[in-house]
């Protein structure tokens, strides 16, 4: 009788918190904890388009900043992965014309592809690039031009699984109030088992 008493007061010890006020408490902050995670994926944009404007302007201390604000940004707030990172793609096409325009003026093969490829194209391109290596493999003296490596001005930054800001401490109550009511329910069930198996005759 004395355990049958301890197991019943362990079922309602455990039914003291009633399982709809801790999914109700699960389902606000699944909430508070999505609208976290939305604002620093919004941060990590808002950051990534600071870079994009900046790699446009052209000022190359003003890219280095604005890289570093996202770098550090992003390696301090969860949900803020890049993909496939950020690819500086004007500071790359201003690289390469200027890679063509010195090996232009120090090489006449250089000049010669510039005419056959600047008459088919209104303004420099990725196709105008393509052109003119295809002009400059006429000739064998085109392997001194040294074009930059497109992979140099590719940036990846990894956000962390879990960080210490307001998504992270609100992803961490989720876990605990449904780790909750699984012991809960677990405990409950396992506990009525026991005491329809064990005193099932008295």
């Amino acid at each position: 009788m004395v355990d049958k008493k301890r197991v019943r007061r362990s079922i309602k010890q455990l039914q003291r918190v009633q399982t709809w006020k801790l999914v109700i408490l699960l389902i606000l902050s699944v909430f508070v904890s999505a609208t976290f995670l939305r604002l620093n994926n919004i941060g990590m944009i808002e950051r990534r388009e600071a870079v994009f404007a900046a790699d446009k302007v052209g000022d190359n201390e003003k890219i280095q900043s604005r890289l570093y604000d996202l770098q550090r940004y992003v390696s301090a707030h969860m949900n803020t992965d890049m993909g496939k990172g950020i690819y500086l793609e004007e500071s790359y096409k201003r690289d390469v014309q200027i890679a063509y325009t010195k090996a232009s003026s120090e090489n006449n093969i250089y000049k010669k592809a510039q005419e056959v490829c600047a008459p088919q194209f209104t303004s420099w391109s990725q196709a105008y690039v393509q052109c003119t290596i295809g002009e400059l493999a006429k000739y064998p003296a085109s392997d001194n031009l040294k074009l930059p490596h497109a992979d140099a001005y590719l940036h990846v930054f990894v956000s962390p699984l879990w960080s210490s800001d307001f998504a992270g401490w609100s992803m961490l109550v989720c876990i605990v109030i449904l780790t909750m009511i699984i012991v809960r329910f677990i405990g409950v069930l396992i506990l009525r088992l026991m005491l329809h198996h064990r005193y099932k005759s008295i």
